[in-house]
């Protein structure tokens, strides 16, 4: 197996010097932006490979992490589609041939093989909209803290861009979690989640009072902070922050986890992936209890719950696609980001 200077010479020679930024380079006037072309990209039309780069913006390392893989990317014959407001907030020159600026709306996926995302969990949760929407693979290359999503290093660049163009990767489908509110028998709105749907409370010097069901029987009253419902995906993410289990992704499960909940009886439950998770927003009793609280899912959809509000979370009926270039064991990944001891270990023999 080679390392990192001989997969970096290899790569080299294939698709030629690492492009630099020129600081004499001004923005462009053409198009629809002072930075490139807006355009939708019909299916079929152009390359016959497309893929579409999100970054996280202003960061300086995920500008000139996208910069790069839009040029290698773009030698090796695939086209790059990068989001207007990005390009804008960042100023970034895309003059690369096949390569475009396009709206953030559900055309930007149309014809793609594959999104690509610089940065960390917020930002791939952004880029899974999208991905999921297409239903096509999401692959990450992290440069934030933890990166549970993300499959890649910002130091494994080079091998990113070579698995994507010798299309080296495999697929696999995470759970999602689709949400229905509803008041008094009436549809709110609907979205979905692909680590958490929370139920929160609005003020912070109040508690939420909440009834919860599972299944369609009643399970407990509590006044608490909020309820995580989460994936096994989400369950390094806010469901572990608020003492939750860590689930592998390849078990098939709904997890329910009370926040600061003032009750005897306020355990995390992990329930069967086909059960019906619902929290109903109960009127306010006494000091202190307030009716209104907040629903959130993945920290980017929201909605207002007023008292008598209903949240329903079930299974969602559209996965998400994660490309990978790995196949390790998940507990490599928990040692790796939570940098967990393991000195003394030994393998079996």
């Amino acid at each position: 197996m080679s390392g990192p200077a001989e997969r970096h010479e290899a790569f080299g020679a294939a698709f030629g010097p690492a492009w630099h930024e020129s600081a004499d380079d001004g923005p462009g006037q053409e198009g629809g932006t002072a930075y490139g072309p807006v355009r939708h990209v019909p299916p079929g039309e152009g390359p016959a490979r497309t893929v579409l780069l999100i970054t996280h913006t202003g960061r300086s390392e995920a500008r000139d992490a996208a910069r790069k893989v839009a040029h290698w990317l773009s030698v090796a014959g695939i086209a790059v589609r990068m989001l207007a407001p990005e390009v804008e907030m960042d100023r970034l020159e895309v003059g690369e041939p096949g390569s475009w600026i396009v709206p953030e709306d559900r055309h930007a996926v149309e014809g793609c093989e594959l999104v690509v995302v610089l940065g960390g969990d917020g930002t791939l949760l952004r880029g899974a909209e999208l991905a999921r929407m297409a239903d096509i693979p999401l692959l990450g290359v992290n440069l934030g803290r933890v990166g549970f999503l993300a499959e890649a290093e910002l130091e494994d660049l080079h091998e990113v861009v070579e698995r994507i163009v010798e299309h080296r990767y495999e697929v696999e489908e995470r759970m999602t979690l689709d949400v229905q509110v509803t008041r008094h028998g009436e549809f709110v709105g609907q979205t979905w989640a692909l680590n958490e749907a929370s139920v929160e409370k609005r003020a912070r010097e109040r508690m939420l009072e909440v009834l919860v069901e599972i299944d369609g029987r009643p399970l407990s009253r509590w006044g608490c902070d909020g309820v995580v419902c989460a994936t096994p995906t989400g369950s390094t993410a806010y469901a572990f922050s608020a003492g939750g289990p860590i689930v592998w992704p390849g078990v098939e499960a709904l997890l329910l986890v009370p926040i600061s909940a003032h009750a005897l009886f306020a355990r995390p439950l992990v329930a069967a992936p086909d059960s019906l998770l619902a929290i109903d927003v109960q009127d306010g009793h006494g000091p202190g209890h307030e009716g209104s609280g907040v629903l959130w899912c993945d920290g980017r959809r929201t909605l207002t719950l007023p008292p008598g509000a209903r949240v329903e979370v079930r299974r969602g009926t559209r996965p998400v696609r994660l490309a990978r270039l790995h196949q390790a064991p998940f507990t490599d990944r928990l040692v790796a980001k939570f940098a967990l001891p393991v000195d003394g270990w030994r393998a079996a023999r």
